[in-house]
């Protein structure tokens, strides 16, 4: 009778556990901290930050609804994020497809530029986008944010969607034209089916970057109606004292929306990561 052998993990495999234990350590702590604070009175959170509550209280979250415009802020960010997304998707996936099916210096030059805008942070233009908004009359309208939301996320768009749209099959695109598809049609039919995964993955990344963006709304919005969930997280820091409890009770209503839609994309968002890391 032969007895297994336990095998112990490699040194390599020690080191991998250990850099996913620290980083999950990094991650969870913020949001334990945020949470378990959103519910304790103000003086306990100076005195134990990182236990439990020893006085549980809602006190928080009831008074976002009843003393702040939280609904407006948060309907504001939920109307451009959503607005900015499809946008994102629908022309970052119509460019994709131009540069992979048009084979010309322009399609490559194209491309480039597209690479370039992921390497240059937006945020350096932010003067001249000043400018822009000022010329176009989209000053404290939150309409104004679309075309840079737009113009920040179609880089990775079309960096993830072109590289997704080349794995699929040629000959699968030529049996369409053979039956008398036009472009448009395979687009609509084969093309976006097909990039789902890699929809997901550019959806979830562009929505944590606009949903928790505070830069460009303080620039830009004035007006209480017009304001952004994070603009409008601002008001809650006092001059002399800030209410700890309601800053994290927002923070996390506002982590809500992006948890929900993770968990109802992840299967589609890890296909579209690993798409092509495996061949054969």
């Amino acid at each position: 009778m032969k007895i297994n052998k336990l095998k112990l993990p490699s040194l390599a495999g020690l080191g991998k556990y250990f850099i996913l234990i620290t980083w999950s350590v990094i991650v969870i702590i913020p949001i334990w901290t945020m949470i378990i604070n959103s519910m304790k009175p103000k003086m306990h959170i100076y005195i134990d930050p990182f236990g439990l509550p020893k006085e549980w209280t809602f006190a928080g979250y009831t008074a976002i609804f009843k003393d702040s415009s939280f609904l407006i802020y948060f309907q504001n960010s939920i109307l451009i994020t959503t607005i900015s997304i499809l946008l994102i998707l629908l022309v970052g996936s119509l460019a994709a497809y131009a540069i992979t099916r048009w084979d010309s210096k322009f399609s490559r030059f194209s491309y480039i530029f597209f690479l370039a805008g992921m390497m240059i942070p937006i945020r350096i233009g932010s003067i001249n986008l000043l400018q822009i908004i000022k010329s176009l009359g989209l000053m404290d309208n939150l309409l104004g944010l679309l075309p840079i939301y737009i113009a920040m996320g179609l880089p990775l768009a079309v960096f993830v969607l072109t590289e997704f749209i080349k794995e699929v099959p040629i000959e699968l695109i030529d049996a369409a034209h053979i039956d008398g598809a036009s472009n448009s049609k395979i687009f609509w039919i084969i093309i976006l089916p097909l990039t789902r995964p890699a929809m997901a993955t550019v959806a979830i990344f562009n929505l944590v970057t606009i949903w928790n963006d505070l830069w460009f709304p303080l620039i830009f919005i004035r007006s209480e109606s017009q304001r952004t969930l994070m603009l409008g997280v601002t008001r809650l820091f006092g001059q002399y004292q800030t209410d700890w409890t309601k800053i994290f009770s927002t923070l996390t209503l506002s982590a809500v929306p992006i948890i929900i839609l993770y968990l109802l994309m992840a299967k589609q968002f890890i296909k579209g990561l690993t798409a092509g890391a495996v061949k054969g």
